[in-house]
């Protein structure tokens, strides 16, 4: 062989060889601002879903969402002064930053901060500053408009400002591909990690857009559920009578390490990364492919990176909305890739029905579900399916968790656009 093959195939050799591992985790969500509340309420099949009580509602169809609620953003920034500066996604994506690197024991002033990356995205981004600062140029001028109105607004800025926190100086950078962002996000920082240019990663995303636009546009696209009578209810995925999404906000963090990296400082593993799927439907601005093929496609992918058979598959964290097509879409999509054991021994939930939708963070809230399955043999399950759709006909693990040992799990994450994701995570075997 010649230098030139030799050359060639090194990149590829790489890719086999690294092994990517999950070390910490970071979660602020409406059922808790961490990750063992939310863990906690996803187990209860708690609902997160309230009445909004950060703006007035009255002229908005739709009156609910999964609000966060008494979270202290300054507890988390070096300087709790910044605090009061940065929109509302950024204080979700540095607390959650936060406390993934608390979990994972990283030592920082001992590590190589320059092998040490962040990728943390947003579907939308800093919607609160963009709102508040478009209010000053129209009554007082634009002399008035802060001169932070574009750092502090940009989708990318939460992962810059992660960096600068803790001086990581390894790769940086956000992926925005709206309700998939936190997966491409997770997927590209494993992808980059495997070519050898980081030993650790933190990645995910954050969202923060309960918001008076926010709220008008989704409810103006007759995307949102308008069940204000029952909230709690509201989010049903796979339920006949759902009628649209709910919106949440919060952030999600993981801390990616190689497994040698991770080994040779003895951290706690809660599992492996081992395959991540891409694709788009190349169909509509909004609406997914009805027969489901981007999806499985990308489905497909994730586990040929595996190198995993379907029935190796126990569990699916649904992408799972609680639209009245995208169900049904997403559950033809599984049944393609997974055949007959789609309905013999594979499980899948929504936990969207008890955090609403994240949106851009929606993705690394659903693999810590994923992950803590795989750690504690607990299914979360899809609450408010109290008569499950016809067209809907996998096991969705109907409404109270279950015991199953959960030795590999799959997140799935499809956005506006067209944009597919998917995940795969297994329990760590040395």
């Amino acid at each position: 062989m010649s230098k030139l093959e030799r050359a060639l195939l090194q990149p590829l050799t790489i890719m086999r060889d690294r092994r990517i591992v999950i070390t910490g985790i970071g979660v602020v969500s409406p059922l808790g601002n961490d990750l063992a509340s939310t863990w906690e309420g996803l187990k209860a099949g708690r609902s997160g879903i309230g009445l909004i009580q950060s703006m007035d509602t009255s002229d908005y169809p739709t009156k609910i969402a999964g609000e966060v609620k008494d979270f202290n953003a300054a507890q988390y920034f070096s300087n709790p002064k910044d605090a009061r500066r940065v929109d509302r996604y950024t204080h979700f994506a540095v607390g959650a930053a936060n406390m993934a690197v608390a979990d994972s024991g990283l030592d920082i002033e001992s590590i190589d901060k320059t092998r040490v990356g962040v990728m943390i995205g947003s579907g939308i981004g800093g919607l609160s500053t963009h709102e508040t600062q478009h209010a000053t140029l129209l009554s007082k001028g634009p002399s008035r408009v802060s001169p932070f109105l574009i750092p502090y607004m940009i989708s990318n800025i939460a992962s810059g400002i992660v960096s600068m926190e803790y001086g990581f100086g390894g790769p940086n950078m956000s992926i925005v591909t709206a309700c998939a962002t936190s997966n491409h996000n997770i997927g590209e920082a494993w992808r980059i990690m495997k070519f050898g240019d980081a030993d650790v990663m933190l990645c995910g995303g954050a969202e923060a857009t309960i918001l008076p636009t926010g709220l008008a546009g989704f409810s103006n696209m007759k995307a949102l559920s308008s069940r204000n009578d029952d909230p709690e209810k509201a989010s049903r995925p796979y339920d006949v009578d759902r009628d649209g999404f709910v919106m949440g906000e919060g952030a999600g963090v993981v801390v990616l390490e190689t497994l040698e990296h991770a080994q040779a400082r003895g951290a706690k593993i809660y599992g492996e990364i081992v395959g991540y799927g891409v694709s788009a439907d190349a169909y509509h601005l909004t609406s997914p492919d009805p027969e489901g093929n981007g999806a499985a496609r990308c489905m497909q992918m994730a586990l040929d990176h595996a190198d995993l058979k379907a029935e190796d598959i126990d569990y699916i964290n649904a992408h799972g909305t609680s639209t009245p097509l995208g169900d049904i879409c997403e559950t033809k999509a599984i049944k393609k890739v997974f055949g007959d054991h789609a309905k013999n021994g594979l499980v899948v939930s929504s936990t969207k029905s008890m955090t609403g939708h994240l949106l851009g963070a929606a993705g690394a809230v659903e693999l810590a579900a994923c992950v803590m399955a795989i750690n504690e043999g607990i299914i979360p399950p899809t609450i408010n399916i109290e008569n499950q759709d016809p067209e809907c006909d996998l096991d969705y693990c109907a409404n109270e968790a279950r015991k199953v040992d959960v030795k590999a799990a799959l997140s799935n994450s499809f956005g506006f656009g067209g944009h597919n994701s998917s995940i795969v995570v297994t329990k760590f075997v040395d």
